[in-house]
């Protein structure tokens, strides 16, 4: 069964949705790890261990990003032309 076309409306809006998303999770990305800091300053600085949220939660970040600003759909040409080189 063929599955119906999203219009270009609904496909905006999917990507208005994850830039939203995107924005807020930087929003709390930045609040939460601040306050790890300010815990770890506070507490006589030592080994710097919001290093380890800070960098796994980054690189969550950044796929998040690539995943909004960088990824694109496949389209019609794409699936032609992958057609075109199965032949």
């Amino acid at each position: 069964m063929a599955q119906e076309p999203i219009s270009e409306y609904e496909r905006a809006r999917v990507r208005l949705e994850k830039k939203r998303k995107f924005r807020s999770d930087c929003v709390a990305y930045v609040v939460v790890n601040a306050f790890l800091v300010a815990i770890w300053a506070l507490s006589g600085f030592g080994y710097f261990w919001p290093g380890w949220v800070l960098a796994g939660w980054g690189v969550g970040l950044a796929l998040s990003a690539w995943d909004v600003f960088f990824r694109r759909e496949v389209t019609d040409a794409d699936i032609q032309r992958e057609l075109g080189r199965a032949a």
